[in-house]
């Protein structure tokens, strides 16, 4: 039975708060949209845009820009916070390598994102089919560049490992929320087990970005997403995003406040501080918003913190 957020069935009914003038999506009914939604829908592929209801849905796809979620539209965890569908998985599809490596061919893309559900179901968490579609699509667009974001591969072992072994780009595995609010934001998971796993995949290859988010509006205190600041520059992460958590139903996990844009220019401008290679703090940032760019600005970053050493060296 597959059930669109079970765990918050005993919960009381949390009234949705009416949206500020200033959180507003981008309506683009563009023939661009069309394109990538018919490509999509012809493919049988599923994407995180739709399953998650991302607000930045029409603007991203008019750009031919969509994140692809592998192993199914069904999560085998509960987070309160998500909309995707929890319930019994179906097995993994054999083909999905390849057709994500052929969609990816067909809408031309400089960059994508993967990401998945998560699979306890499996015995490896589904890192050896990350690691098939990674190399499928390497194989059939050498030059596009692959962002996966991933599960936590909670108690799975070294399959993680796996992942890294296809050698993404990009490994993005989100924070999400403050460690004093994971017991009701994100039950399934560990806050430091997260951290972890950041932290390895940069100390087997520092050459791959790494990157997490987190979504603000749960509750939380400044302090402490300051903290988680400070463990992720800890785990040495290179790229930190921060979004207005928009609370999908009324069964869902109740929000507690709209951020003002000025205040996510200040986390941002202290995220910068504390020496992340890029920032994105907006109302409207999500994990895969505009990845296109931000993986080209994190090259660029990279260079010239590289450039910068070397001259100090000569000098």
């Amino acid at each position: 039975m597959k059930i669109r957020h079970p765990e918050k069935i005993k919960n009381p009914i949390n009234p949705i708060k009416r949206k500020p003038d200033w959180i507003k999506s981008k309506i683009v009914n563009s023939k661009e949209f069309f394109t990538t939604k018919s490509l999509i829908n012809k493919s049988k592929l599923v994407t995180v845009c739709e399953e998650a209801n991302c607000p930045n849905i029409t603007e991203c796809w008019s750009k031919k820009h969509a994140t692809f979620m592998i192993m199914g539209d069904t999560c085998t965890r509960a987070c309160a916070f998500c909309d995707v569908i929890t319930g019994k998985p179906q097995p993994l599809d054999p083909f999905e390598p390849y057709k994500i490596s052929i969609a990816v061919k067909k809408l031309n893309l400089n960059h994508v994102v993967i990401t998945s559900v998560d699979r306890d179901d499996l015995p490896d968490g589904g890192s050896n089919h990350f690691y098939n579609v990674i190399v499928s699509t390497k194989q059939r667009n050498p030059k596009t560049s692959i962002e996966v974001l991933t599960p936590d591969f909670l108690r799975k072992g070294d399959a993680y490992k796996k992942v890294i072994e296809a050698n993404p780009d990009v490994f993005n595995h989100n924070i999400e929320t403050v460690p004093s609010l994971y017991r009701k934001v994100r039950p399934g998971a560990r806050y430091f087990s997260s951290l972890d796993l950041l932290k390895k995949t940069k100390e087997i290859n520092s050459n791959i970005f790494t990157k997490s988010g987190i979504m603000v509006g749960f509750g939380e205190n400044k302090d402490e997403i300051l903290q988680v600041m400070d463990d992720l520059i800890s785990a040495k992460v290179d790229f930190l995003t921060i979004g207005q958590y928009l609370q999908p139903s009324p069964k869902h996990f109740p929000l507690e406040k709209y951020y003002h844009p000025d205040e996510f220019k200040e986390l941002g401008e202290i995220a910068k501080s504390k020496g992340f290679l890029l920032v994105s703090s907006t109302p409207l940032t999500r994990s895969s918003y505009h990845a296109d760019e931000d993986f080209r600005k994190l090259k660029t970053q990279r260079l010239k913190i590289n450039a910068s050493g070397l001259s100090k060296k000569i000098n």
